[in-house]
């Protein structure tokens, strides 16, 4: 049964803003933390990234020469509240969900994808070589994992027989864990989300040896803390999904925190497993790969249907 809570605590506080605000960091310094344990480092302080952030607030923000202001200001805005908004249709801290309605999962994908699109549009609004080479990659690399990320996160909502995230949420927690039953949409959407924040081995669009920061060269100060902050939060956003989808769901804040952290571990393993991919090997192989598994996965759950 999942718990819920006045609609004004939950939009505002738990699991509203100032939790995802809070908690999105705290999932970043995880993130850091596993990889550099995997890699045989010691790894930031607990308190890194809040102090990353309040640094880069702080600092002045540059705008460079033959920009769109408006654009340049306006995209890091723009990509927070997609990612805040799309929190408010998932299982947040196995609460249920702020808001809700029929088809929601299609608006929350949609939002989480919004973030790709702003940084992309980020690095071209300039002029800089590495800006405009890493909004190309980011750009280019979208179209290689969203169809796969998408693909992946319909079985789950064909099984349950709706569109509508707290309903498929509910379905996963009263049957046997998707995982078991639908393990190629499960290993997708996994390395789809890994895609969507170009983590590693998928992070070719800022890549710091070759394009020193990608689209997010030029941002400095608010800006990259903004971009920075939506990230983290999709991070957070996606492994909710990911859990609730095909974890057995999310009833409650021991559920939430388990799932997600186990997931966690096995993304940070990843990184730390993979070298970086080119470009052209993430579009070309994962393009084919990616839709092949994750149509494979949804034919598989039709033939079931109509078996059934």
């Amino acid at each position: 049964m999942t718990l819920t809570l006045p609609p004004i605590i939950a939009f505002l506080f738990l699991p509203g803003g100032l939790f995802l605000l809070v908690g999105s960091l705290f999932y970043e310094w995880a993130d850091r933390k596993l990889v550099a344990q995997f890699q045989n480092r010691i790894g930031p302080r607990w308190f890194q990234p809040e102090a990353d952030m309040f640094k880069l607030l702080a600092k002045e923000e540059i705008v460079p020469d033959g920009v769109n202001r408006l654009l340049f200001h306006g995209l890091p805005i723009l990509a927070l509240a997609g990612a805040l908004t799309a929190a408010l249709y998932v299982p947040m801290l196995g609460l249920a969900p702020s808001y809700s309605f029929r088809g929601d999962l299609v608006v929350t994908l949609y939002l989480l994808s919004l973030m790709t699109l702003c940084m992309g549009l980020a690095g071209a609004n300039t002029i800089d070589r590495f800006s405009l080479l890493g909004a190309t990659r980011a750009l280019t690399q979208m179209f290689s994992y969203e169809a796969p990320f998408l693909l992946a996160l319909l079985g789950p909502a064909i099984a349950a027989g709706t569109w509508q995230i707290g309903d498929i949420n509910t379905y996963a927690a009263k049957h046997t864990w998707l995982l078991l039953t639908q393990p190629i949409g499960f290993i997708v959407a996994g390395v789809g989300l890994m895609g969507k924040l170009e983590l590693p081995p998928f992070d070719a669009p800022e890549a710091e040896t070759e394009i020193v920061g990608g689209a997010m060269t030029e941002y400095s100060g608010r800006g990259w803390a903004l971009f920075r902050l939506g990230r983290d939060i999709e991070l957070m956003v996606g492994l909710t999904l990911i859990a609730a989808f095909y974890l057995g769901g999310l009833g409650h804040p021991l559920a939430f925190v388990l799932k997600t952290f186990g997931l966690l571990v096995v993304i940070a393993g990843l990184q730390s497993l993979f070298a970086r991919l080119r470009i052209d090997q993430v579009v070309g192989l994962w393009w084919r790969v990616g839709i092949m598994l994750a149509l494979a996965q949804l034919l598989i759950l039709v033939v079931l249907a109509q078996l059934a």
